[in-house]
């Protein structure tokens, strides 16, 4: 009893000093802990120390209360509201991480399964990093729905990663067969943990809630969380698991915030614990002999995590600053990274190498965190400038579509099609995984049944013969996965941009440009959607390089059609903007519009005439106006707001003479009774001027923050 009272005495009063300095410095105090277990611990010759068994024992409270906590933030509901457009991005991101992750490990000469733990460890970011810097820079908004949606996310993957990298690694091993029976045992495992749980557990902690007694609520709460995550350890799989999901369950009882308030203190000693914990096993020497990895696997995390959500972000719909936005936050990593590894070394199938590796990175990320996601804003309008005229005009229509899409009305036949649609792209996706692997295992099996039958053929002719079957078997349902995709993604595209009907157009499809647009973004988004997890899943079993050599040129022939596309749809968006100055042009002369009225007018006839324009707003500059006087590029608007001007008309002079020339991009003077000349797609250096209307379009949030900021 002393030598526990000591060494808890030692741990937190270290803990809290290196807590309050890092506090002081106003970094993130989970590098307070990790330095705390830094000195406590057995790697450095200061004269303060701790067991380490005993604090690794308490640790484990700490993993298990962190991830009930966890759990109790979590709700089904929550996950379906939040699984169409985060799952998207958390999907690709994850899957390119865990795939990063394996090529570096090996590169490195580590074994497949430190390579995979590799893989897992850099693909979670971390919640309570993200919380608390957040928190600090007082960041609200839409950007915290994304960042926190596609968490959610992540760490539904991470407990999948750790169930199934714990039953591969408990002796499963990394066989394709052995890995399908994991995993449905696994599913087997969820299902009925999850439906007994949603039977007992919230009625359970509804009548004890009604008690009406705290400390009732705070130890039925906690009891429950350790005694599933028993069952969870006694079942072969992690507590960290079993605590994820009893947070979860008591979530369900709608009593899930209340709790959380309770349990939150009990929680933070334990975790400070846990986190003090995963300091003690860094060894210095460790981190230097290995400094290469560290450094590839901090510049993995921070480039690979940009790309993964950015991407995975855009064509979620989600606007061209908000996603590399949310990349940028995203781009560290925390606890689970700690508790994955802890996994692998305990089933012994990690040397003891990975653990510091694994924490240097993450100190790292988690300092740069701060940084990264105060100059998120900054980079984002700075990438937005630079891009093509087109690819911008793109990038802003691309989520009012996406918008629309969401919006649309399900048709029941409608919903049908994109269910088997879905189920025809993953029976694609499974039979070439299959195929994939099965291929890869024969090919290494077919020298010795070579020479078992007798067949005087060199081993690599064999090995070429199997592969060349493997691709000739898997070719067809590629073909059908690339086919099936397109398929879905003109489904989508119509339910947001509908063919037109009696538009007085003569059969012409007026909505063509934009809608092809749409379909090739979609199809983008499927075939990452489906295709990244299968290159990662994929990999252990395939040397370095021919995971992505399907994969990327599709990628690619994507990009470059998308890159076309945009050149196309700027005609169209051109097109459409004359239609709209027309209108403008006609209600000024009929004294219909709503002359020095600051309000955007909605611009519904050019909608009908030519879709694909979002939700266009004309939005008239009065002369108290912060915008009059500026350049569009001072204001920098679609960098702030992500919506784009699409024209400005200039109102004309005292005595009918127009204010400016309308330059090598301006249309031609109207009549007399026109507001003035329009810049049709103007540049960044137009002049505004009050009395001015400018056309803004994009999604419906962009354009509101775009009227917003001009009022």
């Amino acid at each position: 009893m002393p030598d526990f009272l000591a060494n808890l005495a030692v741990v937190l009063g270290v803990a809290a000093v290196t807590t309050i300095v890092f506090h002081r410095l106003r970094q993130p105090v989970v590098l307070g802990y990790l330095l705390a277990g830094l000195i406590v611990g057995p790697h450095l010759p200061v004269p303060v120390s701790a067991n380490e068994a005993l604090v690794h024992t308490l640790s484990e409270l700490g993993v298990i209360l962190l991830m009930f906590a966890l759990g109790l933030e979590f709700s089904l509901r929550k996950l379906v509201r939040v699984a169409p457009t985060a799952g998207l991005v958390a999907l690709i991101e994850c899957s390119l991480m865990v795939w990063l992750g394996y090529l570096a490990g090996r590169a490195f000469g580590w074994t497949s399964f430190e390579s995979v733990f590799t893989g897992a460890l850099i693909a979670i970011s971390s919640t309570t990093i993200l919380v608390k810097a957040f928190a600090e820079l007082g960041i609200k908004g839409r950007i915290t729905e994304i960042v926190f949606g596609i968490v959610i996310v992540e760490d539904l993957v991470a407990v999948l990663l750790l169930a199934v990298l714990t039953a591969a690694a408990s002796g499963a091993g990394l066989s394709a067969g052995a890995l399908v029976k994991t995993i449905a045992r696994l599913v087997g495992f969820l299902i009925a943990f999850v439906a007994i749980g949603l039977m007992v557990v919230p009625r359970l902690m509804r009548a004890v809630v009604r008690l009406g007694r705290v400390e009732t609520t705070v130890v039925a709460s906690i009891g429950l969380c350790f005694g599933l995550a028993l069952l969870a350890r006694h079942a072969g799989y992690s507590v960290a698991m079993g605590a994820f999901l009893a947070g979860a369950l008591v979530s369900e009882s709608g009593e899930g915030h209340e709790i959380q308030r309770l349990v939150e203190p009990v929680r933070d000693m334990f975790a400070a614990i846990f986190f003090v914990s995963v300091g003690m096993l860094i060894e210095p020497r460790q981190v230097l002999n290995h400094a290469g990895a560290v450094a590839t696997l901090v510049g993995l995390v921070l480039v690979g995590k940009l790309l993964g959500v950015s991407v995975g972000s855009f064509l979620a719909g989600n606007g061209l600053k908000t996603s590399i936005r949310a990349g940028l936050s995203l781009a560290q990593i925390g606890e689970f990274s700690f508790i994955i590894v802890g996994v692998g070394t305990s089933l012994g199938v990690v040397r003891g190498f990975l653990y510091p590796v694994a924490v240097a990175v993450s100190a790292l990320t988690t300092l740069t965190a701060p940084w990264l996601i105060r100059a998120a804003g900054p980079l984002a309008e700075r990438i937005d400038r630079r891009l093509p005229r087109a690819f911008q005009t793109y990038a802003a229509l691309y989520g009012s579509w996406v918008d629309e899409l969401r919006n649309a009305p399900a048709a029941r036949s409608a919903g049908a099609r994109l269910r088997r649609g879905i189920l025809l792209l993953l029976v694609d996706v499974a039979v070439i995984g299959a195929l994939v692997v099965g291929g890869s295992l024969s090919s290494r099996q077919a020298p010795a049944l070579a020479a078992r039958w007798g067949l005087n053929v060199a081993p690599g002719i064999v090995k070429v013969a199997v592969l060349i079957a493997m691709c000739a078997l898997a070719l067809p349902f590629i073909v059908g996965a690339i086919r099936t995709s397109r398929a879905l993604a003109v489904g989508l595209a119509r339910r947001a941009l509908p063919l037109g009907d009696g538009d007085g157009s003569g059969g012409v499809d007026l909505g063509e440009a934009p809608r092809r647009a749409l379909v090739l973004g979609l199809q983008l988004a499927i075939l990452l959607a489906a295709g990244t997890p299968l290159v990662a899943l994929t990999q252990p079993f395939l040397p370095s390089v021919p995971g992505p050599l399907v994969l990327a040129p599709l990628v690619l022939g994507l990009g470059v059609l998308i890159w076309q596309s945009a050149g196309n749809l700027h005609g169209h968006v051109r097109a459409g903007v004359e239609v709209i100055t027309e209108v403008l042009a006609a209600e000024a002369r009929s004294g219909l519009a709503s002359a020095g009225g600051s309000h955007p007018a909605p611009l519904d006839a050019p909608l009908r005439m030519l879709p694909g324009l979002g939700a266009p707003r004309a939005v008239k500059l009065q002369p108290g106006s912060r915008a009059v006087g500026h350049t569009l590029k001072s204001l920098n608007l679609r960098g702030v707001t992500g919506a784009t001007v699409l024209a400005i008309n200039h109102e004309a002079g005292p005595q009918g003479a127009p204010l400016r020339d309308g330059g090598p991009q301006g249309a031609p003077l109207r009549d007399a009774g026109s507001p003035g000349p329009e810049s049709l797609l103007p540049t960044g250096d137009e002049p505004l001027r009050a009395n001015d209307t400018l056309i803004i379009a994009g999604s419906a949030e962009a354009t509101a923050a775009a009227v917003e900021l001009l009022s």
